[in-house]
């Protein structure tokens, strides 16, 4: 297994040294694609591969799945297992999209048109997942996940509209199987489709604003209370959109320590950004300092990584605010591939608890308010 090495070690301590500092021993999980729908179930990956689409270079199409009643449910047994020095279990906050394709709907419309479908109806259609919003309600009410704002949901709408116009049949394809499109040509440089807020044109960008604004209510619609972090599917929004994200309550948005913002027609400005940093808008910067991704094939040894990263962030006086996703711990296609990503996730936290004992649990909105309410 591969270890950090100096150089490795030296940059994460660079990246550490800007912006609000504390002597406290704060962990978060910033774990993004929740409420996403990516491949329907291992039938329809099966249906996709039999269709000549190559799945086999990108992990999220093998694995990635909406979570499911035992997804959520062993994931709460690993969390609610390890308790900080409050005694609150160790947390998830839940980058969430309340929204997905209405894949019945648009082929109804002849896909000339884009409808979507609130999460719990989405729920409510497939087959092993009557109980998953019920879990969703346990899970924050027993402070296990908090989801937050990870845009209406996770699709470039522009572009999915043109393939559709085009007859793409890769698209086709996966609509059919009621699954997110897998393409293997890329049809502009600045756009990917799973990146809601990407464009080619400075202008797409007013189209994003009423997409992030109507997102925001169909968060509160579903969860009930309104989204205070945000964090964009895909790609970095442009700094244009913060503007209508503070106006439907966010105050916090997760970001780079160095953002390569495209500006319109391939053009790209370098931001340089700090934990804490204020935006024009008012928004506040989070940054993400640590990774843990079991899921990807390779010889690093992602607990010794993360713990590596976590112990450079304290040593720092920063928090731990540790970057991961939802396949880390999908489950309905691939059982295994949930399994090992618990093992790891439960090594991770049992050695944190014993090598840091003051550690402290929060959510990001958490770390948020705590970093305004100490300016």
């Amino acid at each position: 297994m591969i270890k950090l090495g100096f150089k490795r070690n030296l940059l994460l301590s660079i990246k550490n040294l800007p912006g609000w500092r504390t002597k406290r021993k704060i962990v978060v999980f910033s774990v993004d694609d929740y409420g996403n729908v990516r491949m329907a179930s291992k039938h329809a990956r099966e249906n996709l591969i039999k269709k000549g689409l190559n799945l086999h270079s990108n992990r999220f199409d093998l694995y990635d799945c909406l979570e499911d009643n035992n997804d959520l449910t062993y994931l709460f047994e690993v969390l609610n297992s390890f308790k900080d020095k409050n005694n609150n279990s160790a947390v998830f906050t839940c980058f969430t999209n309340p929204a997905n394709i209405d894949f019945e709907k648009m082929a109804q419309t002849g896909y000339s048109e884009y409808h979507y479908e609130l999460l719990p109806d989405t729920f409510k259609k497939l087959n092993g997942y009557e109980n998953v919003f019920t879990l969703w309600k346990e899970g924050i009410k027993n402070k296990l996940i908090m989801p937050q704002f990870h845009g209406r949901e996770h699709v470039n709408i522009k572009l999915l509209l043109e393939l559709l116009k085009n007859n793409n049949s890769e698209v086709l394809t996966c609509f059919e199987n009621r699954s997110f499109p897998v393409i293997s040509k890329k049809q502009y440089k600045t756009i990917s489709l799973a990146a809601s807020f990407s464009f080619d044109k400075f202008e797409e960008n007013e189209t994003h604003k009423k997409t992030i604004s109507d997102g925001l209510k169909v968060f509160e619609k579903v969860f009930g209370f309104k989204a205070l972090n945000f964090n964009a599917p895909g790609i970095h929004e442009h700094h244009s959109l913060e503007n209508t994200l503070r106006q439907g309550g966010v105050m916090y948005i997760d970001t780079d320590i160095i953002k390569n913002e495209h500006q319109g027609n391939g053009v790209y400005r370098r931001q340089y950004n700090y934990l804490g940093k204020k935006s024009n808008s008012g928004l506040t910067y989070l940054i993400r300092n640590c990774v843990f991704e079991p899921s990807i094939e390779s010889n690093i040894d992602w607990v010794d990584t993360c713990l590596t990263q976590i112990e450079i962030s304290f040593k720092l006086n920063k928090p731990a605010n540790i970057s991961s996703h939802r396949i880390n711990f999908s489950g309905h296609i691939e059982p295994e591939n949930r399994e090992h990503g618990l093992k790891q996730l439960k090594k991770l936290l049992k050695a944190i608890v014993v090598k840091w004992p003051d550690v402290e649990f929060m959510t990001s909105d958490e770390l948020g308010n705590l970093i305004t309410s100490l300016k």
